[in-house]
This record gives C-alpha cells, structure tokens and sequence, in this order.
C-alpha cells in the first residue's frame, strides 16, 4: 500500500511538471530522495517513462476534436477533416528527429547524463534561455496551428531532440524553439502537447520492450504502481494543460525560467548534500 501512495504522490508531479516547461526529471529527482518506492532500480527506470502514458492520454481527451481526422457530414457520412490530417503530417515531421535519436541514443544518454550534475546544468541553462528570449519581445507572426510550416515543425523537432537530456523539459525546448521562430505562446504550447503523443508513446514502448527483452517481469504489485501512477498523471495533466493554455493568454513565461533556475540550484545542492553524505 505504502508502494501504491507513493506512485499516486509521482503521478501528481508527473501530471504537472510533463506540461509546465519545468523538467519532470528535476522534479522526479528530488521528489524520489523522500519517497523512494521499494522496486528495483530497473523498474523504476521503465516506470518514470511509462507513467507518461497517463500524461498522453490526458492531451488526447482534452484535445480530442482537434486531433480525430474524422468529422461527419450533414448527411451523416464521414468524411476526412483536410485541417487535422495537415495538422498530424507537421507532428509527424516534427517527431522524426527524436523518434530517430531516440532509438541510436536512448541507453548512452541515460548512462552519461542522467545525474545531479546534468539535471542541474539543463535546468538553469534553460531557465536563462526563457529569460532571454521573452526579454527580446520576438513578435509572434505565426498565432494558429494552421500558419505553421513543415519546415517550422522540422526546427520545433529539431529542438525537441535536446529535451532527450535530462532536466531539459520537452516542452520547455521545443516553447523555446517555437518561441525563437516567431510562433505564439499558445500556438507553441499548444504544438508541444500534440508532439508529446507520438514520442512520449513512443518512448514508453521502447522501455517497456527493454525491459521485457532483459529477461525481466512485472509483479501484481509492479502492475498496479504502473497503473496507479498512470491513472494519477492522467488526471492531474488535464488540470495542468488547462491551466497551462490559460496561463499563456495572458502571461509570458519568465516566472518558469526564474523557477527553473531555482529548482537547478536547489538540484545541486542535493547533489552535494548527497555527496557529503
């Protein structure tokens, strides 16, 4: 039970910090030095990327007229909606890029930077980017998903590709790159969701086939904190990617790069704090 409270506390911040540009894996550091769940290290491994499943299917509910490419007729029939199938053509240019070097790079990545160190760096330097660029004032000449060309998903990709180091935040670099080519904040934020399917998904199938191929497998208990912290992201992203498409009306996004500058500094002072220790 202690197991199953403690993927239900992960699942909170997942289901917030996967949307806020403010690294999930900055978060999931520090919170799992006060509650770390008794599982193998593998396990928790595989689990801190498939309980983002929860995280995508929120993004498919809130945003699901968007996304279905059919639509009825008056007639009743069914037809293709051209916007939407435009729409998953730029996603899909945009997540070839990480789709790619996420299978070439997934492992090495993992074995060389995810640590304190990385998390902490990732985070400031992200955080000072945020600053930067809203201090610029970039006018925004692409406000609607409609305006965005492949060629701009292609760089929005491009970016995404940094967030495979930990303490980036996928949404915060490809916000940052959307930002740079001119695009809205709610345009970017809201391109940032519909990228998060396929490669979040894509990303949680790659673990879970890893891990199945090392010869390992799932307990009853592993199961239900799977499902627990999924069920929990789930909810807790709806609330979040709402909050977040609000927020960005009327807000700019320097209060996430002070925090997130914060949140690097208080990482490395864990990290050392560990090292004493």
């Amino acid at each position: 039970m202690l197991d199953l409270l403690k993927a239900a506390l992960l699942g909170v911040i997942e289901g917030i910090t996967e949307w806020l540009p403010v690294s999930s894996t900055g978060h999931m550091i520090l919170v799992e030095q006060l509650l770390k769940l008794d599982q193998p290290e593998e396990f928790m491994a595989m689990f801190r990327v498939v309980i983002q499943l929860g995280a995508i299917l929120a993004v498919v509910v809130v945003f699901w007229n968007k996304l279905w490419p059919l639509g009825r007729r008056r007639d009743g029939s069914t037809a293709l909606k051209m916007p939407t199938l435009r729409l998953w053509g730029k996603v899909i240019i945009a997540t070839i890029p990480a789709m790619v070097l996420g299978l070439l790079l997934d492992d090495w990545l993992d074995a060389h930077f995810y640590n304190y160190v990385t998390v902490a760096a990732m985070l400031i330097l992200y955080g000072v980017l945020f600053i930067m660029v809203e201090n610029q004032r970039i006018q925004p000449q692409t406000t609607r998903l409609s305006q965005i060309t492949p060629a701009q998903a292609l760089v929005v990709g491009l970016w995404q590709v940094l967030a495979m180091i930990p303490g980036t935040s996928r949404s915060g670099a490809t916000i940052v790159g959307g930002l740079l080519l001119g695009l809205s904040r709610a345009c970017v934020a809201e391109f940032t969701f519909y990228l998060a399917i396929p490669v979040m998904a894509g990303a949680s199938f790659l673990k879970v086939v890893k891990y199945v191929a090392g010869g390992l497998s799932f307990t009853l208990l592993q199961v239900g904190v799977l499902a627990v912290g999924c069920a929990v992201a789930f909810v807790v992203s709806i609330v979040a990617i709402r909050f977040l498409m609000s927020y960005v009306q009327k807000h700019d996004f320097r209060f996430f790069g002070v925090y997130r500058i914060a949140l690097g500094v208080v990482v490395l002072i864990v990290a050392v704090a560990s090292a004493v220790a």
